[in-house]
């Protein structure tokens, strides 16, 4: 048997280091060894960026408006079941959270303040001020860094798995330095994120490429609603290049209005963000513009700077005062309720390999994701792999299939045939979802 050069052996090996690849690292017992890498700092992850919150059920009595919101939301083509599980995990997850040291929002009686946004019917969103993903991600990496059988590696980015008989023994990365090495692991997990960086105008960071989807699409691993691309309706409108910044939709949840050219409301703010999305869209096309306006005229700015700190600067850096002006806002590509196919356990249909966060579809989000139940999908099915890989006792061959980490390509000819794979796929889907938002968006 040949050896691989550059080869590093681990118990588990997670790709990513947003909430559900450090969740999952945290949930796994403490005598496996974890190396955890990531593309680029570990602080530059899409989970840092969720502004808005995480949903909870608070009592029984909600179950059934929360179940309903979150399958109106994505348009009845949820896995009912997937939502029954995240929705019934929700207050042990949060309170796991809490107890690892997450701060939320308290009124002034010193009681959680729960607050809605678009299509939700009750106030059921936690919220840390407006950034909620950076408090929860963390707090989870501070954690995480100080948990000795735990590795963190940064600017290491994944470029193939490892695999024979449908079953998947590791990785291939790359390092920053252009080094390529094979990581073997009896399990491994993938939480890579989205497809933001695929698209000119995106909340997501551009080095989140959809890479764990090319490999699939390469290896014949199950993908799912690869056009389930969520366009969030409200992003800072700028013309200068780089990533978008989102205008949460708590704000609207607290208030805020939508304008068009003519100073004119022209719909209910409240609606799934699809719906929003179209609505603009629609005003655009009518006035020959590429932006509308959001502004909170029902909070002073001392208010909507206590409540909304991060995005009342950024506004005011633009040279808006988002509680007295007219802040140009333009729909961009935020979420990807499509992706690697999963059960409700984060297993893929290879054997070994797990997906969790948004590189999973697991069908909790349909066709459109509800607003803040992205934080709780990644702790929920994060922690449901991370348990069935813990209680996994079965055999695995020790044969170890031989690939030569040198033998890739160069760094720019794989990301154009990645970024080609995925868009093809899309197309294949949906040509008109790719007409309208992808077409020439990947050519950066």
């Amino acid at each position: 048997m040949k050896k691989i050069k550059k080869q590093i052996n681990t118990d588990v090996v997670i790709v990513g280091s947003g909430v559900a690849g450090l969740f999952a690292a945290l949930c796994l017992p403490e005598d496996k060894e974890i190396l955890i890498i990531t593309k680029e700092d570990l602080k530059e992850c899409d989970s840092f960026l969720a502004q808005g919150g995480v949903c909870v059920l608070k009592n029984i009595d909600d179950f059934n408006c929360y179940f309903e919101d979150t399958m109106k939301a994505g348009h009845y083509e949820n896995d009912p079941e997937s939502v029954r599980v995240m929705i019934e995990s929700s207050p042990e997850i949060i309170n796991t959270v809490i107890k690892l040291g997450v701060k939320f929002d308290t009124d002034d009686d010193g009681d959680y303040d729960y607050t809605r946004e678009g299509a939700h019917r009750q106030n059921r969103i936690l919220h840390h001020k407006d950034e909620t993903g950076k408090e929860i991600t963390a707090t989870l990496l501070a954690i995480a860094s100080e948990r000795k059988n735990i590795t963190l590696v940064t600017r290491t980015t994944m470029i193939d798995v490892i695999e024979r008989d449908n079953v998947c023994y590791g990785i291939v990365c790359e390092d920053e330095l252009g080094e390529n090495a094979a990581i073997i692991a009896r399990d491994i997990i993938l939480a890579t994120g989205g497809i933001g960086g695929l698209f000119n105008n995106s909340t997501n960071y551009p080095h989140i490429t959809g890479d764990s989807f090319a490999i699939a699409l390469m290896h014949g691993i199950e993908l799912k609603d690869m056009n389930y691309i969520q366009i969030h309706p409200t992003t800072l409108y700028s013309k200068k290049s780089g990533r978008r910044f989102l205008i949460s939709e708590s704000v609207r949840g607290e208030g805020a209005i939508l304008l068009n050219e003519n100073g004119e409301r022209f719909t209910d703010e409240l609606q799934p963000r699809d719906v929003v999305t179209d609505a603009i869209c629609k005003e655009m096309e009518k006035f020959g513009t590429d932006h509308v306006y959001i502004t909170l005229p029902n909070m002073t700015s001392e208010e909507a700077h206590r409540r909304f700190p991060n995005i009342y600067e950024a506004c005011m850096e633009e040279g808006y005062d988002i509680t007295k002006d007219k802040v140009p806002v333009t729909p961009g590509q935020h979420y990807m309720m499509g992706g690697i196919k999963t059960d409700i356990n984060g297993c893929t249909s290879m054997k070994h390999l797990y997906a969790v966060g948004e590189t999973a579809c697991n069908g909790v989000h349909g066709r459109n994701r509800l607003a803040s139940n992205s934080l709780l999908e990644s702790l929920v099915f994060s922690k449901r792999a991370a348990d069935l890989i813990a209680a996994d006792n079965s055999e695995k061959s020790a044969d170890i299939p031989f690939v030569d980490p040198d033998d890739y390509p160069e760094k720019a000819v794989r990301e154009k045939t990645f970024r080609k794979l995925i868009m093809d796929e899309i197309k294949r889907k949906d040509k008109a979802f790719y007409d309208k938002w992808c077409n020439n968006e990947n050519k950066r």
